[in-house]
């Protein structure tokens, strides 16, 4: 059983946007406490690997 297009097929958990100023900030945390989002993978444009420095970041903020 395969999943309709648009359908929410992906799941995005702690995700965080890179800001103007090269910061992280939780994606959508001025509208929602929420941490894990569905999304549809026809919404999806693009998915690179992040630098060193950058993965480094990301995981000092979604440590426990």
């Amino acid at each position: 059983m395969g999943v309709d297009i648009g359908e929410p097929d992906c799941k995005l958990v702690k995700p965080f946007v890179i800001t103007e100023n090269k910061t992280l900030e939780p994606f959508l945390h001025t509208y929602t406490k929420q941490d894990t989002f569905m999304m549809s993978s026809d919404k999806i444009l693009t998915l690179v690997d992040p630098t060193p420095t950058l993965l480094e970041k990301y995981e000092d903020l979604i440590k426990e």
